[in-house]
């Protein structure tokens, strides 16, 4: 019975090792979920703040698209004006 005695008690020593183990690895993966979690929201923010910065640049360049089409047709209008006189 000495050696089942000490059979056991190896074996709840494997199995308590063998359950840290376990904790320690569950432990890990969830502060790589949390990383994980975070570098994406990081990147998201990143990917909204360009799409904005480029919808501002695009509508300043709409404005200026016009303001230049404005500008020609006044030319234009002008060019006309002179022809005619």
């Amino acid at each position: 019975t000495s050696e089942k005695n000490e059979l056991t008690r190896s074996l709840e020593m494997v199995q308590n090792q063998l359950q840290e183990k376990e904790s320690e690895i569950k432990r890990e993966i969830s502060e790589y979920k949390d990383r994980l979690l975070q570098i994406e929201k990081e990147h998201q923010d990143a990917l909204t703040e360009a799409n904005r910065k480029n919808e501002v640049e695009i509508e300043a360049c709409h404005e200026k698209i016009s303001s230049l089409e404005h500008f020609i047709s006044s030319q234009k209008l002008e060019i006309e004006n002179l022809k005619s006189n």
